[in-house]
């Protein structure tokens, strides 16, 4: 049964791909923080996402279309696209609790529109 259905246009970004090692001031410990590219992706993606606060099982199939047609992990990709549907309130958690699956996912290439298409089914019991 399908929930949903949404594009996010712009070209799909990872949160792993160039992270940048930071000092924390008050601390003086190093951390991780995403790439600028990435948070600004996730900014953009704010205005595209449905706040739907799925809290059970379903399966995410997200279709990105990237511009160029460098090499890219689909798994990471996946990721980045959990974590931003948790941040915006599509779905409460990423854990398997909510994402079992993400069946029919996939990387293709689309120079002059870039995007992901995103359908949520409810997962059948």
């Amino acid at each position: 049964m399908e929930i949903t259905k949404f594009e996010i246009p712009g070209n799909p970004a990872t949160k792993k791909n160039n992270n940048q090692i930071f000092i924390n001031p008050q601390t003086g410990k190093r951390f991780v923080a995403p790439s600028q590219r990435y948070r600004e992706y996730e900014e953009m993606c704010r205005w595209f996402v449905p706040k739907l606060g799925i809290d059970y099982p379903v399966n995410i199939k997200c279709v990105y279309y990237r511009e160029t047609q460098a090499r890219v992990d689909l798994v990471n990709l996946l990721e980045a696209t959990d974590d931003i549907l948790q941040k915006f309130g599509t779905i409460t958690q990423d854990d398997w609790r909510v994402v079992a699956g993400h069946d029919g996912s996939r990387v293709l290439f689309d120079k002059k529109n870039p995007r992901v298409e995103i359908t949520i089914t409810k997962m059948e019991e």
